[in-house]
């Protein structure tokens, strides 16, 4: 009889385990970053379509473009149509010193640690009629200041952290303790050399001593460089190898995006999909916002799944490797304790037969219980008893 294999537990993702996340805007002062915002914002899902959710100035919920979802919707053509969103926090602009409290200092860096992933954006244009605060232009060197803020920031908050351990462990140490000094040096020690947390091996033990730290290196990144509409357009720019070298040293497999503000807001501002069409096919480049919104998205490791009906079609986010119950609890929180069990086919399959009764009459649909991962695409319905509690 051959071995049974063994069965690799899913390893615990950097991060809050929560399926309600955001990215913020981080940059230095005059990059663009607050009319990046105010595009986010154009782009805001109307309150009706998003209840439950209160936005504030300084945050804004936009639609994640997604075909299957558009897809859906003109199959069933639903009374309501609900699509999945990427919440996005303007953080204000960060100075050379932040860590040590310049600027705006420690309210600045806590702002970061509010959310789950960072947008980091850069100027990579001249302008003399716009002053950058570091006196010239050079985006890997602004890549570099607020990289080395969120180091020098988790530095100082590890240490404590150790000293802290240290201390506990004085009159005695348990197996526990001394497993998570371990994990707390060898973290101190990267930090130390420069290197950002989200780029150790880490266990799964690890994770769950460094999540409770939330720590700033922790949080995936996605680099945006905002370039001039002519440069955008030649799809040319002389910083732009610079960086994306930058990047494959220090922060390997993080997109890079390249975008034009400029050319974002006059895209923006036409009003119907005929003239932006005109405008793309004139200007021969595509709106970069749909794609700047998929990478906030995939940075933050959200996948949809969809529930349907004449009555609605929603996409739910939850954090890639959620188990169903949880994936529930994105729909009431009471289907979490609830659960009995999921009916589950995926996208692909309702692509494929072209209708959920084709899925049924091939065999597509499945019942799934607690211990059911669910995937990116499914669609599913949820069985529960809250009634008869």
């Amino acid at each position: 009889m051959p071995p049974k294999k063994k069965v690799e537990e899913e390893k615990p993702l950097l991060g809050r385990p929560s399926n309600n996340v955001q990215i913020g805007l981080v940059g230095l002062p005059n990059v663009g970053k607050s009319t990046l915002f105010n595009l986010f914002g154009g782009l805001q899902v109307p309150a009706e379509n998003f209840p439950f959710c209160t936005i504030d100035p300084s945050k804004t919920s936009v639609a994640v473009p997604d075909d299957r979802f558009n897809h859906l919707v003109n199959e069933w053509k639903p009374k309501s149509e609900v699509p999945a969103v990427l919440h996005v926090t303007d953080i204000a602009g960060l100075v050379k010193g932040a860590a040590e409290g310049k600027g705006l200092g420690n309210a600045f860096l806590s702002n970061i640690q509010s959310v789950d992933a960072i947008y980091h954006v850069a100027r990579a244009f001249l302008d003399k009629n716009i002053e950058h605060v570091e006196g010239d232009v050079d985006p890997v060197r602004d890549f570099e200041i607020i990289r080395g803020e969120l180091v020098a920031k988790d530095t100082e908050w590890v240490g404590s952290a150790v000293e802290r351990q240290n201390k506990a462990m004085r009159s005695k140490a348990t197996k526990e303790q001394k497993a998570e000094l371990d994990t707390l040096t060898r973290a101190h020690d990267m930090l130390k050399e420069g290197k950002e947390i989200r780029h150790g091996d880490w266990n799964g033990k690890d994770i769950d001593i460094l999540n409770g730290l939330n720590l700033l290196t922790a949080k995936p990144v996605v680099f945006l460089v905002n370039i001039t509409k002519n440069n955008f357009m030649k799809q040319q720019n002389k910083f732009l190898k610079l960086i994306k070298d930058w990047v494959a040293a220090n922060s390997a497999g993080d997109p890079v995006i390249p975008y034009s503000a400029t050319f974002e807001q006059a895209y923006a501002e036409l009003e119907t999909p005929e003239a932006k069409k005109k405008f793309t096919d004139e200007c021969k480049v595509p709106s970069m916002m749909p794609r700047i919104i998929q990478s906030g998205y995939k940075a933050l490791k959200l996948v949809n799944f969809f529930t349907t009906g004449e009555d609605e079609v929603r996409a739910w986010s939850i954090r890639c490797n959620t188990k169903a119950p949880q994936a529930a609890a994105t729909i009431h929180g009471d289907f979490e304790k609830f659960f009995i069990c999921a009916l589950v086919y995926n996208y692909s399959l309702f692509k494929e037969h072209g209708s959920e009764k084709g899925v049924k009459d091939n065999g597509g649909y499945r019942e799934q219980g607690k211990g059911y991962v669910v995937q990116d695409g499914d669609i599913m319905l949820i069985k529960e008893n809250s009634k008869k509690r």
